[in-house]
Formats: C-alpha cells, structure tokens, sequence
C-alpha cells in the first residue's frame, strides 16, 4: 500500500501504463502543480517504481519509465479501474478496458492462478497471517487458519491424529 496508496501515484502510474513518460506530459494530462509532480515522480523512483533516464542532452531532460516492480502493479490499476467502472452506467464511463486486437470491451476479475475461480467472494476466500506477520497481525487472525492444511481441517505435520 506504501507504493500505491495516494491518489496522485495512481493517476501517474495509469498514465505511464498508457505510455506517458514526460514531465510535461503527466502535467498537462492530469493537471497536477509542477512541486506536487515533481515530488510524487521523486518517490516512484526512489521506490523503484518508475526509472529516470536522460532523453535529451542540451538541456538535459528526463524521461521517467515504469521498470519491471512498477509494470507489476498494471494488474492493480486495472482491477480498481473495473471496480469503479462497475458501479456506473455504460454511458457513464469515461474509459473502458478492450482488447487491443479484437476491440471487444473487456471485463477484468481478479482469480486465483491455480484453480482461475474468483477471488471476490469474501466467505470462500479471507486473510490470515502470513509467516512474516507482526504479533498484532497475528493475534488479529488467531482465529483463522494460517496454512492450507488448517483450512480444510488437515492435521499439521509433525503431529498426531487422535
């Protein structure tokens, strides 16, 4: 969430998976004061989100290109912007997902690569606490499983079956 979590980080990612890549560019497109862009570019960067690279040599100009951890939140992006989408009308949308070869309009859910079943239904599919889990977060799920095997009611291994 620390990589997505403002406003401006979303709308400059989007841009940049539509191929923008100039300063003036995610200005102009987004409205965004000069310090406020500036500002948010720096920490893409800094997060390793985005890459800044010379384009021009006299002045010297930058271009700031998504790198491969940056390009890996697309998935994310499009997500938010079908569930947004999902909640207006046709006519309402001002931007729609397609397939770049057929034209067809799209619809992006979000499944689990295993088994491609849904992931949104929220009695089948919860959160736990992972093995990297804070004491909090743990105490927070104590009462869900935390492996595979917990949740279909497996013994553990290494243990005894009555």
């Amino acid at each position: 969430m620390e990589h997505v979590g403002e406003w401006w980080t979303l709308l400059i990612l989007h841009d940049s998976f539509d191929g923008y890549t100039r300063f003036d560019q995610f200005q102009e497109n987004l409205g965004i004061s000069s310090s406020m862009l500036t500002t948010r570019l720096k920490t893409l960067v800094a997060d390793g989100l985005l890459e800044r690279r010379p384009y021009q040599t006299n002045p010297v100009r930058h271009e700031y290109v998504l790198t491969e951890l940056g390009r890996s939140l697309r998935p994310v992006v499009v997500a938010l912007a079908a569930w947004g989408n999902s909640r207006l009308t046709p006519a309402e949308r001002s931007m729609i997902l397609i397939d770049a070869h057929s034209g067809e309009e799209v619809e992006p859910v979000v499944v689990d690569a295993k088994t491609g079943r849904r992931l949104d239904d929220s009695d089948t599919y919860v959160f736990t606490a992972g093995p990297a889990a804070s004491d909090a977060m743990r105490h927070r799920y104590a009462a869900r499983p935390t492996t595979p095997a917990e949740a279909v009611g497996l013994p553990q291994a290494g243990t005894e079956q009555p």
